[in-house]
């Protein structure tokens, strides 16, 4: 829930307020149910607030513990926090709201930062010590929620979205070689710290950093699981795998019910989503809201997925609710997908979540979501290549199965002031692949997508689309202790039955075989996939426009080359080249970045 903002000012001047103000106000979207500002000293803070838990204004933010002298902001939900809660008041604290930030507060005054050990749960944050006038933030264990620093010698800037520093101004917009090199190579990912942008930088994951008043800083991991074998798990066989993750996801999804209003689900019509719903059945959920989307086909490529999604509705009696989208209604809701995007992302489904949430905001305000499970429990299909082959082979495999394209053909395909001196997207995974703590190399690839590539794509796809109208999507397989027991879990079990064969068996237990043992599936937008009419023109358009000729990222020779055949050029892993290299040039002109 919400949006956060915030600058510190290391020159002994005041924050810039008018600033902080426009930053938050950027982060409206994020939280339309109120609006806080606080300033004390060097440091400023902004809020925008959506009223999932405590819906009093005793919830509100930027929030102050006057006892400790604490005032903080805060992005997420902490799924324990009435366990924590209990457990402080019997350390001797008192609470004036029924708040998970208040909660956070008073772990940071009992804990310092290790309360983040604490906390179950997504979150990112900002707590101020008014005496020391130190900052510190943090990001949760997967990075589900943002955080994004513009940094220079006398202030850092901070907010839950790129588009909201921008707002407040002052920042280097220059174009990042070797993020423009990662998202090339990986699907438009750029991995943390990086953005696209030399003057953005975002918190990684499972971070905690703090800031001193002079603008020295420390950042400590407090969280890495080991992809090996653990020594306990020695006995266990594939029934006894099955239960424990069965029992692990039961607990995530319970975990996510946490709230002060009603929780749905997206139902794609997959195993993910369909687990989510069979465990809430479980729980004894009953009229629980689901929402499934659908798109007109293209090329003969169906666009939904309802027949599989209407199997599950009907077999846990789901208040369900379609949409089907119309292709002319996908060109017209591209710019708003792409003003939400904090990055450009170039999956398919970006736009099909921010469809999608527009609808479901306007009867909920908090869903699970099914989004992790490819990646924790080896749902891909190249996941058996990496399996293949040793761990001294595994950087040129995963690039071979994983890589857009080999860093050779950037050359090509930018202009030499664009193009990075070397290979730096290869050297990250060569680097990535190196580091102990993954046993095999497909112990290796699962990691690296976990950590690494999963953030900086569906996991921020699903924050930034969902969060644009006020929805939060909260994402159970990424609960971290479910992703320990999967990291733990022997690879030919993940791997088996074509993939996620662990989770599969799960799958049989609660949900009918017609849902399990179909083929995998994808959430298909076909009329971008094949440059439908109308998406094709939004593309020319942008890559004609004077602004894109200005910047001159990519060669005249190459972007003709791909607009004469808009459906034909496609990446090694079958995107269409032609989105990829305008989705980035339409990000830019819609941010007004020059």
């Amino acid at each position: 829930m919400c949006g956060l903002s915030g600058e510190i000012r290391f020159d002994g001047g005041r924050p810039d307020i008018a600033g902080v103000e426009r930053m938050t106000d950027r982060l409206a979207a994020r939280g339309p149910d109120g609006r806080g500002l606080w300033s004390q000293g060097a440091v400023a803070l902004g809020h925008r607030r959506l009223k999932i838990i405590d819906l009093s204004e005793h919830g509100a933010q930027p929030m102050t513990d006057a006892e400790s002298r604490l005032t903080g902001v805060f992005n997420g939900c902490v799924y324990n926090y009435r366990e924590l809660r209990k457990e402080l008041e019997g350390l001797g604290h008192r609470f004036f709201s029924t708040s998970d930030t208040e909660v956070l507060l008073k772990a940071y005054r009992q804990w310092g930062t290790s309360c983040v050990d604490h906390l179950l749960g997504m979150f990112a944050f900002a707590v101020v010590e008014h005496e020391s006038g130190r900052v510190v933030l943090a990001r949760d264990r997967l990075g589900i929620k943002p955080l994004y620093l513009a940094e220079d010698v006398n202030r850092l800037r901070f907010a839950s979205s790129l588009p909201a520093l921008l707002a407040g101004g002052g920042v280097d917009t220059s174009l990042d070689p070797q993020a423009l090199h990662q998202y090339l190579s990986w699907h438009a990912t750029v991995a943390a710290p990086r953005t696209v942008l030399a003057g953005v930088r975002k918190l990684p994951p499972a971070t905690v950093r703090v800031v001193e008043r002079d603008g020295r800083h420390q950042d400590r991991c407090y969280w890495q699981p080991s992809y090996t074998r653990r020594p306990a798990d020695a006995g266990m066989d594939a029934a006894d795998w099955r239960d424990a993750v069965r029992d692990a996801l039961r607990t995530a999804v319970r975990r996510r019910m946490v709230a002060d209003v009603p929780v749905g689900v997206l139902l794609s019509g997959g195993l993910d989503s369909s687990l989510i719903v069979a465990l809430l059945a479980e729980e004894g959920q009953t009229d629980l809201a689901t929402f499934s989307i659908g798109f007109e086909s293209e090329n003969g490529e169906e666009g939904d997925e309802f027949a599989y999604s209407d199997i599950v509705a009907k077999e846990f009696a789901t208040d369900h609710h379609q949409l089907m989208v119309p292709s002319d209604r996908v060109s017209a809701g591209l710019d708003g997908a792409v003003e939400a995007m904090s990055e450009p992302m170039v999956s398919h489904d970006t736009v099909a979540f921010h469809l999608l949430s527009e609808q479901v905001a306007k009867q909920l305000s908090v869903v699970q979501s099914g989004q992790g499970a490819d990646e924790v429990f080896a749902g891909y299909h190249w996941y058996a290549r990496m399996a293949a082959v040793q761990r001294e082979q595994e950087p040129g495999t995963y690039a071979d199965v994983y890589f857009d394209r080999p860093h050779a053909d950037l050359a090509r395909m930018l202009r030499p002031h664009m193009l990075a001196d070397h290979d730096v997207s290869g050297d990250f995974v060569r680097d990535h692949m190196a580091v102990p703590g993954a046993e095999t190399a497909l112990d290796a690839a699962l990691r690296l997508d976990t950590h690494v590539m999963m953030i900086d794509d569906p996991v921020k796809r699903v924050d930034n689309m969902t969060m644009d109208w006020g929805l939060e999507a909260r994402v159970p397989f990424l609960d971290h202790e479910l992703v320990e027991l999967a990291a733990a879990c022997p690879p030919e079990l993940k791997l088996a039955q074509g993939g996620k064969g662990v989770l599969k068996d799960v799958g049989r237990q609660v949900l009918p075989h017609t849902v399990v043992d179909r083929p995998k599936g994808y959430f298909p937008v076909p009329a971008i996939r094949h440059m439908a009419g109308p998406v094709l023109d939004r593309v020319r358009e942008a890559l004609s426009a004077p602004e894109a000729r200005r910047r001159g990222i990519f060669r005249e020779s190459y972007v003709a080359e791909l607009l004469a055949a808009p459906d034909t050029h496609r990446t090694n892993r079958g995107a269409n080249a032609l989105w990829q290299v305008a989705l980035l040039e339409i990000w830019l002109q819609t941010h007004s970045i020059s």
